[in-house]
């Protein structure tokens, strides 16, 4: 089963050069981040550029469901009224989060520490999910929670009726853990900090700041210390959300592996907690530029190039690197496969616990498909078989992942024969307009009969 219905078995056929501009969604993380501190500032808070895939709409109906206004009024252009630090009203039904990890771990933190209760699920992949690396620290401020063994959804969270502030350290690199303890600060008294070794993406705090929370962030010996003042009266805003780097990641990698292709996709948000996938491409050789640098609402923006790179060289990827492109390793698999010798994948243990274990989806996919692939719990390393030398032939499975699904499709474009999904229905979570995207782009992609 697709994430939202009946399976779509795709199939990627070997195209010829790929050309054009890909106009690709907004940003999915700084989406969902808009809908939920628009819900929790006093006012109107205007969007434009939402992603208005299934996780983020299924961020939307949420908020809706704890009292605030969300309405739409054209594509990409949304606004929230928010109810207050503090003033949700306790949902009369369970949230269904659907496919997205971010959007059930944020809205739980949002909620955690206003006295009221809320049962969380959502799709097959979801309710797999570990939730216990948000349920714990949540647990310092008061709140409850109660879910399937193994701290997995369905869970009903109990908000804590007298908060308390919380010194937490983040015990693995997550922006969704950071991001859910800092969501949680806003509505306990004094000081929230959050203590993380590795910088992970720094949405959040760009966010709370533009909302007129107080938060600083400080290097220390033991990492980023940041401090969040909490019980501020947040400021509506008016939000650009910059296009999403981890879905420009898709038609940039089709333009460096298909034969003759020169892509442009123009406001690709670079925060450098995000671009790692960008800098591991330039260093592997890619025919990468950046063109028209600038900012908007507080993100550094460019528009990307990319042309066919016959010369990309396999390379070994810094593990401290990890959290800036923890999304993109799978796409990055794939790009690997198509240079020339060794891409070495360390510190990416992370990726096991996503939508679906994306290092072994990715190993036993890309194998299918004439790949030599090894890895273990925390490493992938893909053997290059240079341009064109990709087989392919196969039929990968998506894992109820949209990246996994994507990837493979990607991969299909450039190998010698036809690759193939047996869902893409996932897709839609986050990139509900790759497939149109990809065809204008002169991308084959044909649906199958299920």
């Amino acid at each position: 089963m697709s994430a939202h219905g009946d399976p779509i078995p795709m199939t990627a056929h070997p195209s010829g050069p790929l050309s054009g501009t890909a106009q690709v969604p907004g940003d999915k993380s700084i989406s969902h981040r808009s809908l939920i501190l628009g819900a929790l500032a006093v006012g109107e808070t205007r969007v434009t550029g939402l992603l208005e895939g299934q996780d983020v709409l299924d961020t939307a109906r949420a908020m809706q469901a704890f009292g605030a206004e969300v309405i739409q009024h054209g594509p990409g252009a949304w606004s929230v009224h928010g109810v207050g630090t503090g003033g949700f009203a306790e949902p009369e039904d369970v949230i269904d989060c659907g496919n997205s990890g971010t959007g059930v771990r944020l809205i739980m933190g949002a909620m955690a520490t206003t006295p009221i209760t809320a049962t969380f699920t959502g799709d097959a992949s979801l309710r797999s999910r570990p939730m216990g690396r948000i349920t714990d620290p949540l647990a310092g401020f008061g709140t409850t929670a109660v879910g399937r063994r193994g701290g997995r959804l369905p869970m009903t969270l109990t908000g804590a009726a007298d908060p308390v502030p919380v010194r937490y350290t983040v015990p693995v690199p997550s922006a969704q853990v950071k991001s859910a303890v800092l969501l949680a600060g806003l509505n306990a008294p004094r000081q929230t900090v959050v203590i993380e070794a590795e910088a992970t993406r720094d949405h959040s705090e760009r966010m709370l700041r533009g909302f007129g929370a107080e938060i600083s962030v400080e290097r220390a010996p033991e990492g980023n210390v940041i401090t969040l003042t909490g019980q501020p009266e947040l400021r509506p805003q008016t939000i650009v959300v910059p296009r999403d780097p981890s879905s420009a990641a898709f038609p940039v990698a089709v333009g460096l592996i298909v034969p003759g292709s020169d892509v442009l996709v123009p406001g690709i948000g670079l925060n450098p907690t995000r671009a790692g996938l960008y800098t591991t491409l330039q260093e592997m050789g890619a025919e990468l530029s950046f063109e028209n640098m600038r900012e908007e609402g507080g993100e550094p923006v460019a528009d990307l190039r990319a042309r066919f790179s016959d010369a990309m060289q396999g390379i070994e990827v810094p593990p401290e690197r990890a959290p800036s492109m923890i999304d993109e390793y799978p796409i990055l698999s794939v790009i690997a496969a198509y240079a020339t010798g060794r891409t070495v994948m360390r510190g990416v243990k992370e990726l096991r616990v996503k939508e679906s274990d994306r290092i072994d989806a990715m190993a036993r996919g890309l194998e299918a498909c004439g790949v030599r692939v090894e890895e273990d719990e925390d490493t992938l390393i893909v053997h290059g078989m240079g341009p064109g030398g990709v087989p392919g032939g196969a039929t990968c499975a998506s894992h109820l992942d949209h990246r996994i699904a994507m990837s493979f499709l990607c991969c299909g474009l450039a190998a010698q024969t036809p690759v193939s999904v047996d869902d893409g229905g996932p897709i839609a979570t986050s990139f509900p307009i790759f497939e149109p995207l990809m065809t204008a782009l002169g991308a084959t992609l044909t649906r199958d009969k299920a």
